[in-house]
């Protein structure tokens, strides 16, 4: 295994190339999975020009978008980090409303946002219906080891020093949630793409 650095702006015209190069005539469901130390939005964010560029509409979304409601969550209080990892993220609403419409066959009719945390209701979004050749950006953390059928899972790693010292103390009680991660989900081992980001300046890619 080799890690070698990377520009980010290098790293999203690669990542855009291999996303784009997929066929055209089905959708493309990509995870950027990560902690929210590492910022997995921002890279999805980026991701979409180029990628609209290459000919591909796009569409984002973020798991955040798609929490249990707040009796779900907290049923073993607002700080528990085996309720953060196991309990927090609705996968079957993602996988309903979102991932499996794009299946080979499917509907195409995807679901852009599902729960709003801040009210604790349902955001009533509209639905949107892809085109056959679309991609589907979806960020969020703790996303792989569930099952989810994504096309392409790009992880951003952050070493457990780097991810404790960007992490605020506000949510520094997740961070055993993270650890259990590491070890049950291997994301570092499962994903796609590892992407090291312990400096975000300086990202590197890890290969083989």
């Amino acid at each position: 295994m080799r890690v070698r650095p990377i520009s980010l702006p290098s790293l999203v015209e690669r990542l855009a190339d291999r996303i784009a190069a997929a066929p055209r005539d089905s959708w493309v469901r990509v995870a950027v999975d990560g902690a929210p130390a590492a910022r997995p939005g921002d890279l999805a964010d980026a991701l979409a020009g180029p990628l609209r560029l290459r000919g591909r509409e796009v569409m984002r979304v973020s798991a955040w978008d798609f929490l249990r409601p707040a009796s779900l969550r907290f049923e073993h209080g607002k700080t528990d980090p085996d309720a953060f990892y196991e309990d927090w993220l609705d996968a079957g609403g993602l996988t309903r409303e979102v991932l499996a419409p794009l299946d080979p066959g499917g509907s195409g009719r995807v679901l852009p946002s599902l729960w709003n945390t801040v009210t604790d209701r349902a955001t009533r979004a509209p639905y949107v219906t892809l085109p056959p050749g679309a991609v589907l950006l979806v960020d969020g953390a703790l996303l792989l080891g569930r099952w989810l059928p994504f096309d392409l899972t790009v992880h951003l790693r952050l070493s457990p020093g780097a991810l404790a010292r960007r992490t605020g103390p506000e949510t520094a009680w997740t961070l055993p949630a993270y650890e259990r991660y590491e070890l049950e989900a291997e994301p570092a081992e499962t994903a796609d793409v590892v992407v090291r980001m312990d400096d975000p300046r300086h990202p590197a890619i890890v290969i083989g």
